[in-house]
This record gives C-alpha cells, structure tokens and sequence, in this order.
C-alpha cells in the first residue's frame, strides 16, 4: 500500500517471502500485519459469499422502484445491460491483480500502477471512502430502522417508547464487537451469515409480491406523475441501479486473501461466477416481481409497500427485516475493513503497533463516528440514489476499462477495447445523470428531513 504522500510500500509475495516492488520501507512481514494481507487462506467459495455479501444488499428492495420510472422496457435494458457490464469489468480487476509476478491488494494500488504514485491515489482512494463511509452510516440507519420495525412486532402493548437513535446505537454497539475481527479471513462465518441472509430476504421479497398478485392499481406508465418527476426520477433510477453493484470497491481486497501461487485469478472468478448467478436471481426476481405487482405504487422498500401488508402475514416482513439486521451487520464490517487497513498501514508505517488495544481504540472510534453520523442524519438513506451514482458509478462502471486500457494495452481491433470504451460510456451516463437525479430528489426533500430522530 502507499500512504497520502505517494510513498509505495512492498507487495510482498507471503509464499516465498519476495518483496516484489521497491519502497522506502522494506520489512517484509509487515503485509502479514494488516487486515486485508494478514491471512492469505482463503478459498474460493469465501470468494463466493464475501461478493454476494458485497453487493446483494438492501438496496435490492429498492430497485422494483426504479423500475417504475425506467419501465418495462428501459429497466430491462438497463438491470441487464449493468449486470453484463459490472461483471466484465469485475473480470477486468480481478485479472490484473497480478502482474508480472507483483500483487495489486487493494483498489487504489491498481490505480498506483496505472496512473502514478499520487494520481492513483488521488482517482481512487475518495471515490472508495465515499463509498464505503458512506455505507457504513446507511447500514447503520437500515439496521436501526429494521430493528425498530421488529421491536414494534415484538412488544407488548404498549411499547416502550424507543426513537430510532436508540436503535442505531444498538446496531453500533454490535458493530464495537465485531469490528475487532483483526483481518479479512476472520469475517469469513460473518460475511457468511450475511449473504445467506440477503439471499433469504430477497426471496422473501419475491414471494410476498407473487403471493400479493398484480394489484388493481398496478398501472406500468408514469402518466400520473408530471414531466419534471418522470425525468429526474430516471435519472436517479440509473443511480440506485448502480448502487446496487458496489462490489467493485472491495474485490481486490477479497481477491487479496486467496493464496497464490500459481496464481488468485481463477479461484476468484470461480467464486465471482457463483456470486453473480445469485445476484441475478436476486436483482432480477425482486425487481420484476415488485413491479409486476405493483407498477408504480411500488415502495422505495418494496417490503413497505402498502398494499403488501394487506395480503402478506405481518411475521413475514418482520422476518425479513431481521434477516435485513443480521446482514447489514456484515456488510458494515466487509465495506469497514478497506478502511481499517489504511488506516493500520499508516500506523504500522510511522512505526505505531496495530495490537489489539490500538484497534480497540480506534475501531472503536470509528464505529461511534459513523454511528452519530447516522443519529444526526437518519434519513442518509436518500442520498443513495446520487452516492450510487457519484461515487459507485466510477470504481463500478468506467475506472476499470480505464486502468485496463492503460495496462493491458489491448488493440483497437480487439474486442476488449471496444467492450472496455462501452463501458466507459455507459458508465458516464450513469454517474453524470444519475448524479443529477440524485441531487434534485435530495434538495426536493430537504424541507421534509428531521434530524436526531
């Protein structure tokens, strides 16, 4: 890794102790001390559910939503034209993890290699902290309001009167415990649990709406809504898809903790493959089964849209919700760990160790951050539409066939180079329009928000 003023330390092959790049420190076990490096045994199948964990995450529910504005047609194009897409340039990352011998474990030292010490960092690493900060304060909001969702079920009448802070330091005070996980490798039963639950809710999400049949109301046309909201709810469509692939932003991290040699490149995409086939159904069954039900009067949530409670048992959505919960838990410390390694790879750089009493503190006062973050904005959850765009579009969409045409240098006849330009566009528009979707439902909004809720 490399720290803010461009300095790059040693990748170092752990198999045969071989610092493979020069730097201006060169203790070969220090890669052995940070979360991301510390524990090279990870199989292909913790490949698998750390992708799945990554990007199958509540947002799904959100995308019957952005069905509605794109339609039938346009939402087709669009869930399946960024499935294809995200999944090649998923590839194009993982395939240049390695490079003449030398290992790419992190995002931003791809971005070193291809675009300079200071610019790779500068292009990558704050669209990579705006992502990952910025959903850790989501998860916390999510998993706040979902707890509050079954404490409300559960309770006896009447309830305690427990506001949604309460429940957000709740969440965080869960998140204290398992942020202590010292590397990658040790959330793996965590990151687990997580996937499996994502899995399960999204199901949930698909049975709910079959089992509620198309609703009477169930109109497929914005014609009810004017010309204004028709556009920029497009646009901030494009930008809740690309939310919805997020995973980009730690696949090299994950691809860090398999072994090599002979090499990570076939493992990882082994692990990717079985991921995506989930994230298809996933994406593909909740998007089409919401809005077939409901058309435009789908829910942001599509578990909270009204209609469903009048069909489905109340026990099933708060199920949901739990398994929603125990996601989030996990997804907040797979997105987390990026940010703990550079924050350890500066302390063990200037010489500070990253024992288990530094982590405690500082983990620790990064989850208390982020969590007051959450209290002060609880409605953060608005903002994903312009964040998916804004920041997702670029380390999803157009960064990697840009850093792929920089170091594989592919011919022009060839067909990377002119699947890698369509990404490049395709990314652009998402980021640029979703952008500026996302923006205006931001400003539309503001004079409804309520702070410390």
């Amino acid at each position: 890794m490399a720290d803010v003023e461009g300095k790059a330390a040693p990748v170092v092959d752990h198999e045969n102790g071989d610092a493979k790049s020069p730097g201006h420190y060169n203790k070969y076990d220090q890669e052995y001390k940070l979360p991301i490096t510390g524990d090279r045994t990870g199989k292909w199948w913790y490949s698998a559910f750390h992708n799945v964990t990554a990007m199958v995450g509540a947002g799904v529910l959100g995308l019957p939503s952005a069905m509605a504005y794109l339609e039938w047609g346009g939402g087709m194009f669009v869930m399946v034209s960024s499935w294809i897409i995200t999944l090649y340039t998923l590839w194009q990352l993982c395939s240049m993890h390695e490079i003449n011998g030398k290992r790419f474990n992190r995002y931003h030292e791809l971005g070193q290699y291809a675009f300079g010490q200071k610019r790779g960092l500068w292009f990558i690493i704050p669209f990579q902290l705006i992502v990952m900060i910025g959903l850790a304060i989501v998860y916390c909001v999510t998993g706040g309001k979902s707890m509050q969702a079954v404490w409300q079920f559960l309770c006896n009448k009447p309830c305690p009167a427990f506001g949604l802070s309460a429940w957000i330091v709740v969440f965080a005070g869960a998140q204290l415990i398992l942020s202590q996980c010292p590397n990658f490798n040790s959330l793996r039963v965590v990151s687990f649990a997580a996937a499996v639950m994502s899995l399960t809710y999204s199901t949930i999400a698909v049975g709910a709406s079959i089992a509620s049949g198309r609703q009477p109301d169930a109109y497929y046309d914005l014609h009810t809504k004017d010309t204004a909201d028709s556009v920029f709810g497009i646009f901030n469509a494009l930008g809740t898809v690309a939310f919805a692939y997020g995973g980009h932003n730690v696949v090299l991290e994950i691809q860090a903790t398999l072994p090599s040699p002979p090499d990570t490149f076939k493992p990882m995409m082994k692990g990717v493959y079985v991921a995506y086939v989930l994230v298809a159904w996933c994406y593909f069954a909740v998007s089409i089964t919401g809005y077939w039900a409901f058309g435009i009067n789908v829910a942001d949530n599509v578990l909270m849209t009204p209609a469903l409670k009048n069909t489905v048992p109340n026990g099933l959505i708060i199920a949901a919700d739990m398994f929603v919960v125990i996601h989030v838990l996990g997804s907040f410390q797979v997105y987390s760990m990026p940010v703990f390694d550079m924050i350890e790879t500066k302390m063990v750089m200037s010489g500070i160790s990253n024992g288990l009493p530094m982590r405690l503190l500082y983990r620790s006062v990064y989850v208390v951050i982020v969590a007051f973050v959450a209290i002060v904005l609880p409605f953060f959850g608005d903002l994903l539409g312009f964040i998916g765009a804004f920041a997702f579009g670029p380390t999803t969409f157009w960064m990697p066939p840009i850093i792929y045409l920089i170091v594989k240098k592919p011919k022009i006849s060839s067909g990377h180079w002119w699947a890698s330009w369509f990404c490049i566009i395709y990314g652009l528009i998402v980021t640029i329009f979703g952008s500026i979707g996302g923006l205006r439902g931001i400003i539309k909004s503001a004079s409804t928000y309520k702070f410390f809720q």
